[in-house]
């Protein structure tokens, strides 16, 4: 199929202290989030001076996919700030383009990890009347080379320790009950958290190891709602009772490094970790990994020359969406909010 560009399509982060409450607004819009909880998530990024690393991030990786002789003009856009996704597709269509791949930085299933994505597409195709069609790419937690730079990212890591330790992969929490809608209904559920243990065993198996843990982090709702557990805080105190001296976390559910990696893992956990005398390492995500701006080029691939979709596991590819309609019938449905009286 011919395509005229490809759309970079991410989550966004703030670029300065002024722009961190409006971020934050944006991304709990429509949510109900409580003022006191956006305090507290604020004072998080200040600490960091107002920046997320998540742009520069991607722009650098967006850099390394052009370097590698990658043909169609790639456009960048966000979801929760700037350069927003309907400012993106407004331009590209003064630019001329009618058919675009659209490249979405998450690689699981799941209504955050994926069926969000399709809202972005919807939302900015209704604000730009006649505008390109975009066509989604697959997710690609399985891909062998997003596999093998995480199993790298482990190996660095672990190189910097003197002891014995334990290998820990963490990835976004969720809502129980958004994960158990996660996927179509005929697949029973659960694609998220599924996919999540998939690629953890699958680096696993790359490293030659048998013994490890999945764990989750970043919960932000009420604590009446359940959430996928444990939180990798937690975890770190369980394995201190059972004599761990030593662990080393892999940031399996993230493909770069933003907030919740340099808060949650760099700086609560490794925190946590140290008050327990237990050495930390984390593991590297991978977007500044060569490797990942070739996976980038193989997924276009399989749609610009017919490329053969690489995976390691027996999962069905999907996530590939046309104009953000769903990839199958009520897959990932999002959580119905009570209505008010």
């Amino acid at each position: 199929m011919s395509f005229d560009a490809l759309l970079w399509l991410s989550f966004g982060g703030p670029e300065g202290p002024e722009d961190v409450r409006p971020f934050l607004e944006n991304v709990v819009r429509g949510r109900g989030v409580p003022p006191e909880r956006l305090d507290e998530v604020e004072a998080h990024y200040q600490h960091f001076g107002g920046v997320s690393p998540i742009n520069r991030l991607n722009l650098e990786a967006i850099d390394a996919v052009r370097a590698r002789g990658f043909e169609l003009p790639i456009y960048f856009g966000n979801r929760n700030w700037h350069p927003m996704v309907e400012d993106t597709v407004a331009q590209m269509k003064a630019d001329g383009v009618r058919r675009a791949l659209v490249f979405p930085t998450s690689a699981y299933g799941g209504y955050s990890a994926c069926r969000q994505y399709d809202e972005d597409i919807v939302r900015a195709l209704a604000a730009v009347p006649d505008g390109p069609e975009l066509v989604k790419l697959r997710q690609f937690f399985d891909h062998p080379l997003f596999i093998s730079s995480f199993a790298d990212g482990v190996r660095a890591a672990a190189a910097g320790l003197s002891g014995p330790y334990r290998v820990v992969f963490t990835a976004h929490s969720v809502p129980v009950s958004a994960d158990k809608a996660a996927g179509p209904p005929s697949e029973g559920g659960y694609r998220y958290s599924r996919q999540v243990v998939e690629a953890s065993r699958l680096v696993a198996a790359e490293l030659g190891i048998t013994e490890y843990d999945v764990v989750w982090q970043s919960r932000s709702g009420p604590p009446q709602i359940p959430w996928l557990e444990p939180d990798i805080v937690d975890h770190i105190d369980a394995l201190h009772a059972k004599g761990v001296t030593g662990v080393v976390v892999c940031p399996i559910g993230f493909v770069s490094d933003h907030l919740e990696v340099v808060w949650d893992l760099d700086t609560e956990a490794r925190d946590r970790a140290a008050e327990l005398g237990m050495e930390f390492a984390r593991a590297a995500t991978p977007n500044g990994d060569p490797r990942f701006a070739e996976l980038v080029v193989e997924l276009v691939a399989e749609h610009t020359s017919g490329a053969p979709a690489r995976k390691l596991s027996s999962f069905t590819a999907a996530g590939c969406t046309v104009n953000g309609a769903p990839c199958a019938p009520l897959c990932c449905e999002p959580a119905k909010r009570p209505v008010k009286a």
